[in-house]
């Protein structure tokens, strides 16, 4: 898979994404498109207007143009790729297809959106049945809504828009959750993601299950396992919560939280914001931080190993960060 499709899904459900338009969904409706989990298929599942599809699906078109879909990001940002997954469409799929952007204030309608300016991402290109088509885009504005023609009809399972968010700084004034997707935090390393990816310890709300965070496989040797995350934007910690919420038998033992503050050649220095201490199994943990210098970056360890459903990183973007913003 490409490097892009390891960015964060700009247009998930997970990220508050929405599918606010489309000109036809005959068979199967446009909000499958954004859902996280993969497609599906139900060989047997037939309702009144044909088989049921995970994806979205239109009517044979009769007459001239394409169909299209219009999603509103979860969180705007620049988008570095796109995949249009065909999954189980094969007799259905549409063989070619586009992906167009636009950049809007506010909450626009889908009227107001279709008067929109709207700029190519993907040009007008070839797409291939029950298959994961991946488009790089080397644009590096940032967008708000993406759409999705498809050429001239048919069915695609998911939309994903891969990128890096571009917060708007007006929302990143006072205390914040500086570690958060939303916001622009990323994870940049980890020892291990053997059952999942510790991404899921930075996506908004709480987890429901124990899949919905970070769990590594069983460790046999020495060390432990550890992920990093870049910061939002440069800020101060003020508290964190280490949340082993539905990690039973398989939390942590132990749990360190370190901060450092990488400077223009990349040199960095660490320091502790909870200095290694014993944590509790399905147990949401908050800590107040008193070393408040400065960071672009959070390191959590587990020892040995054990899993966790969130981390939340409460703190203010330094004033020079939030202007920095607000230039891009």
């Amino acid at each position: 898979m490409p490097d892009f499709t390891d960015l964060t899904d700009l247009a998930s459900r997970t990220l508050a994404g929405s599918v606010v338009y489309a000109n036809d969904e005959l068979f199967a409706e446009r909000e499958n498109l954004i859902r996280p989990e993969p497609p599906t298929h139900a060989a047997a599942a037939f309702g009144h207007k044909g088989k049921v599809y995970d994806g979205w699906e239109t009517r044979r078109r009769r007459s001239p143009g394409h169909d299209w879909a219009v999603v509103r990001l979860g969180a705007a940002g620049i988008v570095h790729g796109v995949v249009v997954d065909t999954a189980y469409f094969t007799g259905n799929y549409p063989p070619e297809i586009s992906v167009e952007a636009t950049s809007a204030e506010d909450y626009p309608s889908p009227a107001e959106l279709e008067a929109a300016s709207w700029t190519s991402l993907v040009d007008r290109t070839a797409a291939r049945g029950d298959s994961v088509n991946q488009y790089a885009v080397s644009n590096r504005d940032r967008w708000t809504h993406v759409r999705l023609s498809i050429y001239p009809d048919g069915g695609v399972a998911r939309f994903r828009v891969h990128g890096t968010v571009v917060p708007d700084p007006r929302f990143l004034q006072g205390t914040v959750d500086l570690a958060a997707m939303e916001n622009g935090g990323t994870l940049v390393e980890t020892s291990d993601a053997f059952y999942s990816s510790p991404v899921n310890l930075i996506l908004p709300g709480r987890a429901r299950i124990m899949g919905d965070g970070w769990e590594n496989a069983r460790r046999r040797g020495d060390g432990n396992d550890y992920a990093v995350f870049r910061l939002a934007a440069r800020g101060r910690l003020r508290h964190v919560e280490v949340d082993t919420s539905y990690f039973v038998g398989n939390a942590p033992g132990w749990v360190r939280l370190t901060a450092a503050d990488e400077t223009a050649d990349g040199a960095t220095s660490w320091w502790d914001v909870v200095p290694r201490r014993p944590v509790q199994p399905d147990t949401r943990h908050r800590f107040l931080v008193e070393d408040r210098r400065p960071a672009t970056h959070v390191r959590l360890d587990v020892f040995p190993d054990g899993g966790l459903s969130r981390l939340r990183c409460h703190g203010e973007v330094e004033a020079d960060a939030l202007a920095e913003l607000a230039r891009r």
